[in-house]
């Protein structure tokens, strides 16, 4: 079966296909700018999401990743919508995460957008503080009937179908408690189970929840470091994977040693992800967004040096693919 992967770089986008004779690559597609998430809609389509420092941000449609049309009814939101973050497809309805701080839904196959109020208008939300990467609803997660939102600097908000509450107990704060919006809670990534249990990757560390978010707790035994951006987890395995980072001062690989980590017990301890890695000082990182699994054992990485890193045995083999592009700020599995 063809493997289709979804790249966006700083600029512009590729498609990387795998079938019988290894990897093809084509592209670059909107040359020039950025690619900033990949979706599917509910009928097997597909969106783009694109950012530019000057024109702003838009959402493109495709039927066969080759013809696309900007979406001309896009998100209208009550702040700034500065970049599109991420798609989630759910049963009929396609979600978007936005910076600045909000999240719109489609049930038109992206066509036409409508706000999820009590997340874009939360209470105090004019107060929230940004991370380095901006006001970023930049995750979308749901199991069963909950849905949960995360959102850097502000933290994690589950919804049940009804009232919107907030997810971080637990948590260390990166925002204190007496600062206008605080406290806030810099998560960098979430990924679930089940309705109750869900792992994230903060900026103070690596946490797992068996409550669906009432009350989080630490789970970094074996790791260099508690700093990173994604969290991916392997539906087929069940194993979970970290890119851990020197620091917040220091967003590299440390000591120059680029790997990932996985846990085979739910994250109560954790060790480098297989073979295959780089022998010699490489650094790179791996951006929140530039991380996906197919949920048969495939993971791919990409690098804010430009390579495309996976494993199809569910972590315990990698090599980079044939390609080196710009840096990169989404993958997403396509088909």
């Amino acid at each position: 079966m063809e493997k289709v992967l979804g790249v966006g770089t700083e600029k512009g986008g590729f498609i990387l296909r795998h079938g019988g004779d290894g990897w093809s690559v084509s592209g670059p597609l909107f040359t020039g700018w950025k690619v900033t998430a990949w979706g599917r809609t509910p009928s097997g389509g597909y969106l783009c999401a694109l950012g530019s420092n000057w024109f702003g941000a838009s959402i493109h449609r495709s039927s066969d990743l080759v013809e696309w049309e900007q979406v001309e009814s896009g998100p209208d939101h009550h702040r700034d919508l500065e970049q599109f973050w991420t798609f989630h497809t759910a049963g009929s309805r396609i979600y978007t995460g936005v910076a600045k701080a909000g999240v719109f839904s489609s049930d038109d196959e992206g066509l036409t957008w409508s706000p999820m109020a009590d997340l874009n208008h939360y209470p105090g939300s004019d107060d929230w503080t940004p991370g380095l990467g901006g006001l970023a609803a930049h995750r979308i997660v749901t199991s069963g009937d909950r849905l949960w939102i995360a959102i850097s600097a502000v933290g994690v908000f589950r919804s049940d179908g009804g009232e919107l509450v907030r997810a971080d107990a637990g948590v260390t704060p990166a925002v204190d408690e007496t600062e206008p919006g605080g406290p806030g809670y810099c998560v960098h990534s979430i990924v679930a189970a089940s309705p109750d249990r869900l792992w994230r990757q903060d900026h103070s560390g690596v946490y797992r929840t068996d409550d669906g978010g009432d009350q989080w707790d630490r789970i970094e035994s074996g790791l260099p470091s508690s700093f990173g951006f994604p969290i991916v987890r392997d539906g087929a395995s069940g194993r979970i994977f970290v890119v851990p980072l020197q620091s917040d001062e220091n967003r590299l690989p440390v000591e120059g040693r680029f790997a990932a980590y996985l846990s085979d017990d739910d994250g109560d301890s954790w060790r480098i992800a297989g073979s295959g890695w780089p022998d010699e000082p490489t650094f790179t990182a791996v951006l929140r967004g530039a991380a996906d699994a197919d949920g048969q054992g495939s993971i791919y990485l990409g690098t804010t040096g430009g390579d495309v890193w996976a494993t199809h045995d569910a972590g315990d083999h990698w090599y980079a693919l044939p390609f080196t592009g710009p840096r990169i700020l989404s993958v997403k599995v396509l088909d």
